[in-house]
C-alpha cells in the first residue's frame, strides 16, 4: 500500500514497483474511478497505463455513486481475483478513508438517502459549508471536533447519517478492525515541505496547460455530484459563475491542493504502520519490502 500527499510521486513509484514485482496496481483514490476526469484527478497517463496493469481507473461513469463502503466490497472482490494470479498487488492512492476501507474495513452505516443527499448538496451549493458544519456540531459535537471541517464530503456524510438515523454519527462508528486474508505492507512517501508545495504549484500549472478548464466546463451539468466536490473543479466552477477571475481560480486550486496535501499527511502520519521514504528512494523501499516479506 503506497500512501502520501497529492503531487509527491506515488503514481510513478507504484509503476516502478509494479514492474519490479510483476504486480498489478489497484487504485485507492476516491476520484480516479470516474471517466471524463483524467486531468483533474491526475489519472495515470496512457503511457503509464501501458507499463502496468491498472484497476479502478476511469472504469465508471461520473454519475455512479461510489463510497467507502461500496469501495471496500468491490476492492476485496477484485483482490480475490488478482491474488489467484499474483503474489503481490500494489495499491496506491491518497484517499485516507478508502485506504482504511481496504485495510481495516468500514463501519456498517445506513445506505445513502438520495433525496436527503441531494438536499444537503443543494444547501452546500447555496449556503456554503459553514452552516452545515454548525448543524453537525449541534447533532454530533463529538464528531464535529475530529472531522476535517474543510472536507465537504465528510461533513455531508456525517450530517446525512445524523438526520437519517436520529443518532450521532460518532455513536455508529465502532472502529473495529476486520481481518484480511492477505498481508498488508504500508509505504508512505513524502518530500520536504517546500519541495512538495513547489511540485504541487507546478502540477496545477501543467494541468491547466493540459486542458483542465475544458474538462471542468464539460462537467458543469454534473457539478452537484459528489465526484465533482473536489479541488480543481469547484474553483473553476466559481470562475465559470463569474465570482472569481481565472487567475484567482488557478491560485485557489494551488492553495487548496497544498492544504489538501497537509491534511493527507496529518491523516497518514497517525498510522504507525506506515514506513516513510522519499518517492525516488527505490532501493531503500525495495530493501524494506524484502525485509518485511522474507
Amino acid at each position: 500500500m503506497i500512501v502520501g500527499p497529492t503531487g509527491c510521486g506515488k503514481t510513478d513509484l507504484s509503476i516502478r514497483l509494479a514492474e519490479h514485482y510483476h504486480a498489478p496496481i489497484l487504485s485507492t483514490d476516491s476520484r480516479q474511478f470516474y471517466q471524463g476526469l483524467p486531468i483533474g484527478t491526475a489519472q495515470p497517463t496512457p503511457e503509464q497505463l501501458a507499463r502496468a496493469e491498472h484497476h479502478f481507473i476511469a472504469d465508471r461513469a461520473v454519475t455512479d455513486d461510489v463510497n467507502c463502503g461500496s469501495y471496500e466490497v468491490m476492492a476485496l472482490a477484485r483482490l480475490d481475483e488478482l491474488f489467484q494470479q499474483h503474489d503481490t498487488v500494489i495499491a496506491v492512492g491518497g484517499s485516507g478513508l478508502y485506504v482504511r476501507a481496504l485495510c481495516e474495513g468500514m463501519d456498517e452505516l445506513p445506505e445513502a438517502d438520495e433525496k436527503l443527499r441531494e438536499e444537503l448538496t443543494r444547501r452546500l451549493q447555496t449556503e456554503g459549508l459553514e452552516p452545515l458544519c454548525e448543524e453537525l456540531q449541534q447533532l454530533d459535537p463529538s464528531y464535529y471536533e475530529q472531522v476535517d471541517r474543510q472536507n465537504p464530503a465528510r461533513v455531508l456524510r456525517a450530517l446525512e447519517v445524523c438526520l437519517q438515523t436520529g443518532q450521532p454519527y460518532s455513536s455508529l462508528r465502532t472502529g473495529e478492525r476486520r481481518q484480511r486474508p492477505f498481508r498488508i505492507l504500508k509505504i508512505g512517501v513524502d518530500l520536504p515541505r517546500e519541495e512538495l508545495y513547489a511540485r504541487i504549484d507546478r502540477r496545477v500549472e501543467l494541468m491547466m496547460g493540459e486542458g483542465l478548464e475544458a474538462e471542468a466546463r464539460a462537467m458543469l451539468p454534473h457539478r452537484r455530484l459528489n465526484a465533482l466536490q473536489t479541488v480543481g473543479y469547484k474553483e473553476l466552477f466559481d470562475y465559470f459563475d463569474g465570482t472569481i477571475t481565472h487567475d484567482e481560480a488557478v491560485a485557489l486550486i494551488q492553495r487548496n491542493s497544498r492544504r489538501y496535501a497537509k491534511r493527507q499527511l496529518t491523516w497518514f502520519r497517525r498510522d504507525q504502520e506506515v514506513h516513510w521514504f522519499r518517492p525516488d528512494d527505490d532501493e531503500r523501499i525495495k530493501e524494506h519490502i524484502e525485509s518485511c516479506t522474507n
